[in-house]
């Protein structure tokens, strides 16, 4: 198993650092985090230009048709910048469940303007019982005329206010195995009877309440089987959370060399506070779980790409890992940094939201240890 990047990956490493470094400084993440939308229109239309809204999307349908390792890498430099879009909710998700199960003609009319940036999707899954099990999925799509009518909460939905199109779960049939039942619906953002809010707190990005009032939707906008739409996620979410470990290894890898720079640079009696053995427990903590959630991510995507067997016990492992890591990472920092961490002209809080927001996104550790526990019939 190499796990060393090849030199075109070394090159996408490279362009992405320096465009992070340029187009997304300290200072316009916090103005993004504090302000609007969170969303530049312009800073979107950039990161398409250079093909990466289009990167997992077949050339046939105008994208690059690249590996999920090479996407990780872009993600990285991503995750250190803590690079605003929306492009896990369009371009990864999104995308990868049109490309799993879309119709030639949805695949048509969505993955090109996807890939160009011009169409922006969100994944409306998550409801107020909130949680990444089937079981959780209670908005009723009910027959209607030939359609459906929509009705329910989606609650903590990334992107779902500049989003054009949503990919909403919903049941359309009661059963024994909550699995079944589930149909995904591809609905319009401003579609009469849905309401959308921004909510507040102290999250990573904007996540929003969506009210289902009998929406209406046509059966042409399901996508793949009524009644198979859990089977279709769960394909998706396995490479897509493997590529959301990329992101939380970067952004865990920025908040090390900050720690370091701050223990090297700020004075206590006379010397560095680095020098001082607490402050270095705390550094080395920090370097463990960065190890640890950089080569079981690695090795998810490696077994992904080349088609290993235990793709999904190693995904599983990845993300349990990668999501305590980012979160205890994060603590440490602030340990090393005192007062300074939480000032918001600073900007350590922001990693911190980030990893805190990102730890139970397509499921919390606890959720992939039970996973592990039962594809280990234990």
């Amino acid at each position: 198993m190499d796990l060393s990047l090849t030199p075109a990956q070394e090159m996408l490493k490279s362009t992405a650092k320096d465009f992070v470094a340029q187009e997304c400084p300290k200072t316009f993440v916090r103005e993004m985090d504090e302000q609007g939308d969170g969303f530049s229109r312009t800073l979107w239309q950039k990161m398409a230009d250079l093909g990466w809204a289009g990167m997992l999307i077949p050339e046939e349908f105008g994208g690059a048709g690249r590996e999920f390792t090479d996407l990780a890498v872009l993600y990285e430099e991503m995750g250190r910048g803590l690079l605003p879009s929306p492009h896990f909710s369009s371009s990864v998700l999104c995308a990868l469940i049109l490309m799993e199960a879309g119709s030639p003609q949805q695949k048509q009319s969505l993955l090109p303007a996807i890939a160009k940036g011009e169409q922006i999707l969100a994944l409306a899954l998550t409801e107020p019982d909130y949680g990444w099990e089937a079981s959780q999925v209670t908005l009723s799509a009910t027959q209607s005329g030939g359609g459906y009518r929509l009705s329910g909460t989606k609650l903590f939905v990334h992107d779902a206010h500049i989003a054009d199109s949503l990919i909403v779960a919903a049941r359309t049939r009661q059963g024994v195995n909550p699995r079944d039942g589930i149909t995904l619906f591809l609905v319009d953002g401003n579609a009469a009877g849905l309401s959308k809010r921004v909510l507040t707190g102290f999250t990573g990005e904007r996540q929003n309440e969506l009210v289902f009032n009998n929406v209406s939707v046509t059966a042409d906008r399901v996508i793949g089987a009524v009644d198979g739409g859990w089977g279709i996620l769960e394909k998706v979410f396995e490479p897509a959370t493997a590529v959301l470990c990329a992101y939380m290894v970067g952004g865990l890898q920025e908040v090390l060399e900050w720690t370091v720079a701050y223990g090297r640079t700020r004075q206590q009696f006379g010397v560095p506070i680095g020098t001082f053995q607490r402050v270095q427990d705390h550094v080395v903590e920090i370097v463990n779980h960065l190890d640890a959630a950089r080569w079981t991510t690695y090795e998810a995507l490696w077994k992904l790409d080349t088609h290993q067997t235990g793709v999904t016990e190693a995904v599983a492992v990845a993300k349990a890992v990668t999501s305590e890591a980012y979160e205890r990472g994060t603590f440490h920092s602030h340990e090393v940094h005192a007062g300074i961490g939480i000032s918001k002209e600073y900007g350590l809080h922001l990693y911190t939201k980030k990893a805190r927001t990102l730890y139970s996104y397509l499921g919390d550790p606890t959720f992939h240890r039970k996973r592990i526990a039962s594809l280990l019939a234990m």
